[in-house]
């Protein structure tokens, strides 16, 4: 005959495992939420009721090849770092250039692009080194590493900076004249200007900030599984050539 304590034990043992069987279930079923830049080609944008570009189709692929599920939420780029620090987001694959700043406050993946700064102008501007943005206005997309930039040289060089929302509006803004330049990721805008979205720019300085890469990013200290699928996944697409053809579409 088992005792008292014994019998406890047994009990306690049983919920434990009824627990664990629970929460294993739960962690098959867990659906991610993860977030893309709403308006950032060829990386995220909407086309004909659905989301498409290279961030888009490299996290369905991962997630493929990992076997997770994932809902995904685009958004301003102002709010996916918010989001993730919140708990809104489990994850955003949005062309986040990682850098020591936001290692601070979030885990990121092995990186998935080497991306680079560039800055853009008017065809007829007369900017064409980093001295002759001295006394200029730029046009900012709020977060990014573009306004880090900026805001770096501001004081210095007597840069004003002009906060927007989007990438398209940066654009407008210098292509009407209300800004000097813009800060873009080098692949986006030059394969925004290449298929002549954005006639009447062109690209003064290539890369202002070496070569930085996009990685994937979680809150810090939280979901280091959904890192290791990812980085698993990320191994698996670029060995079988996905990640090749994916890019290759638009680059």
């Amino acid at each position: 005959m088992l005792s008292g304590v014994k019998r406890a034990l047994l009990a306690v043992s049983a919920v434990s495992m009824i627990f664990v069987a629970s929460a294993s279930v739960a962690d098959d079923d867990k659906t991610y939420i993860i977030a893309c830049d709403a308006a950032y080609a060829p990386f995220s944008w909407e086309q004909d009721g659905k989301y498409v570009g290279i961030d888009v189709e490299v996290l369905d692929a991962i997630a493929k090849a990992s076997g997770f599920k994932y809902e995904l939420k685009p958004m301003n780029f102002e709010g996916v770092i918010p989001g993730l620090i919140s708990g809104q987001l489990d994850g955003a694959i949005a062309g986040i250039n990682m850098n020591d700043e936001r290692r601070q406050i979030l885990d990121f993946s092995d990186g998935y692009f080497d991306s680079g700064l560039s800055v853009i102008v008017k065809e007829d501007s007369k900017i064409n080194t980093i001295e002759d943005l001295k006394g200029t206005r730029a046009a900012v997309k709020k977060g990014t590493t573009g306004a880090l930039f900026v805001e770096s040289i501001a004081d210095k060089d007597n840069v004003t900076a002009q906060y927007y929302t989007s990438s398209p509006e940066t654009m407008m803004a210098v292509k009407n004249g209300y800004a000097d330049f813009l800060c873009e990721d080098y692949p986006v805008i030059a394969y925004q200007i290449k298929i002549g979205v954005q006639k009447g720019l062109r690209i003064a300085i290539p890369r202002v900030s070496g070569t930085p890469q996009y990685g994937f990013g979680v809150k810090k200290g939280t979901h280091a599984e959904l890192i290791k699928m990812f980085n698993d996944g990320l191994k698996t697409i670029k060995e079988n050539g996905t990640y090749d053809k994916i890019v290759g579409q638009y680059l």
